[in-house]
C-alpha cells in the first residue's frame, strides 16, 4: 500500500514524559517549532515569537468555540457512582415539555459506572438535574433525556467537569486552573467537548501586539466533538469515516479572508478545526462563503488546499486524522521528521503541550 494511505506509516515514538499533563505557567511561554516547507528549515522558538512570522495585512483566523463542563458526575438512582459524558451541548426543548420550570433535552452521551445502566435507568446529578437512559447505541454511546430546572449553565458548572482528553492522567482529574486554561481567551460560543488547543497559547496581550502590527483577526465557530479523539480503525486511511461537527462562518469573516487573499497577504489558521471550517466554506475557486451547518470534511494526503497555507497547531496523536491533515498540508515525511525533532528536543505534546507553525 502507498505509505501516504497506510495507517502504520503515521506512527512515531513518543515517550510518556513528553505528553503534557499541565499547561505552562504562561500561555505564550510554550515552545514553538516553526516548519518552513520551502526552505526545509526547522526553527526552535517560543510561542510569543509567532509575531515575527505574521506581517501587516495578514489575517489570523481563530475558532471561538467554548468548552462546557461536559462530564457530569452523579449517581445511579439504585446507588453507585456514575459519570455521563455529554457529546454535545444540550438544546433545551429537544424533549417533551414538562410544565412548571422544568425543561428536557434529548442528547447522546457516554456513561461510566460500575455496571452499565439499562434503558429506563435514572442518573441523578443534583436536585435540579437528572437523566433517563432512553436507548443503548453502538460504540458505547447512549441516548439520554436530561431533565433540569432553571438555567442549565450553572447546573453544568456545579455538577460537571471539563472534558480533559484521556491522555491527561492525574490523581485529581480536574484542577482549579483547568476551567480557565482548557479554554482559549477568546472563547465565546458554547458547544465544544474538546478545546481547539492551538488557540490555548494566545494571550490578550499577544493578540493586541498582533493587531498593533497590522494583523487582522477574524473568527469562525466549529464545535469540537468527541470524535476528535476517536481512533482510526482502518488500514487504509481513505476508508476512515470522519465525524461531523457544527460550524459557522460569518459573512464578515468570509469577506476578510477573500480580501486578504486578493491583496496577496496570508491567511493564518489557528488550529486544525479552523482549517476544516475554512476549507469546507471555500468554493471551487477558493473563495470563502458564509456557511452554517455540519462540517464533515475529511482532509488527508492528496487534498488540494483552497485557503490555508499557514497553520498554527499543536502536536497530534499517532495514526490520527489530525496528523493526516497536517501531512496533507506539509508532506508526510516533513511532518514525521519534525515530530522526531520535537521528541528529541523535549517538546511537550498534545492538548497542554507546545505548538508548531507550518509555513507552506
Amino acid at each position: 500500500m502507498d505509505p501516504l494511505y497506510d495507517i502504520d506509516s503515521y506512527n512515531y515514538d513518543l515517550p510518556a514524559e513528553n505528553i503534557a499533563q499541565e499547561p505552562v505557567d504562561r500561555r505564550d511561554e510554550s515552545r514553538l517549532l516553526v516548519l518552513n516547507c520551502a526552505s526545509e528549515q526547522l526553527t526552535d522558538r517560543t510561542f510569543h515569537n509567532i509575531v515575527d512570522y505574521l506581517a501587516a495585512g495578514d489575517l489570523l483566523v481563530v475558532n471561538d468555540t467554548k468548552v462546557f463542563p461536559a462530564r457530569l458526575l452523579g449517581r445511579k438512582e439504585t446507588g453507585g457512582r456514575a459519570e455521563l459524558m455529554l457529546l454535545s451541548y444540550p438544546q433545551a426543548g429537544s424533549g417533551a415539555t414538562t410544565g412548571d420550570d422544568w425543561q428536557e433535552a434529548v442528547i447522546i452521551g457516554l456513561i461510566k459506572s460500575s455496571k452499565r445502566p439499562k434503558p429506563a435507568s435514572r442518573l441523578l446529578f443534583g436536585d435540579n438535574l437528572s437523566a433517563v437512559v432512553e436507548e443503548i447505541l453502538a460504540d458505547g454511546k447512549v441516548r439520554v433525556r436530561l431533565r433540569f430546572s432553571g438555567d442549565l449553565d450553572p447546573l453544568l458548572a456545579a455538577h460537571g467537569r471539563m472534558p480533559l482528553p484521556p491522555y491527561i492522567r492525574r490523581d485529581e482529574p480536574e484542577t482549579a486552573s483547568d476551567r480557565e486554561r482548557y479554554q482559549t481567551v477568546y472563547a465565546s460560543q458554547t458547544g465544544a467537548v474538546a478545546a481547539p488547543t492551538a488557540g490555548l497559547h494566545f494571550t490578550p496581550e499577544l493578540l493586541a501586539t498582533l493587531r498593533a502590527k497590522g494583523v487582522q483577526i477574524a473568527s469562525v465557530t466549529l464545535h469540537v466533538g468527541y470524535g476528535t479523539f476517536a481512533p482510526v480503525r482502518v488500514a487504509d486511511i481513505r476508508d476512515h469515516k470522519i465525524h461531523a461537527e457544527y460550524l459557522s462562518v460569518s459573512a464578515e469573516t468570509a469577506r476578510l479572508i477573500n480580501e486578504t487573499k486578493a491583496k496577496g497577504k496570508m491567511v493564518w489558521a489557528v488550529g486544525t478545526t479552523t482549517v476544516r471550517a475554512l476549507e469546507f466554506a471555500a468554493d471551487a475557486d477558493g473563495a470563502v462563503q458564509a456557511r452554517e451547518g455540519l462540517c464533515d470534511l475529511y482532509i488527508y494526503p492528496g487534498y488540494r488546499f483552497r485557503v490555508v497555507r499557514r497553520l498554527i497547531t499543536n502536536f497530534h496523536l499517532p495514526q490520527s486524522s489530525l496528523l493526516f491533515m497536517i501531512s496533507a498540508l506539509a508532506g508526510q515525511e516533513r511532518i514525521l521528521n519534525s515530530y522526531r525533532h520535537a521528541v528529541a528536543n523535549g517538546y511537550r505534546f498534545y492538548s497542554y503541550g507546545d505548538a508548531m507553525a507550518i509555513i507552506v
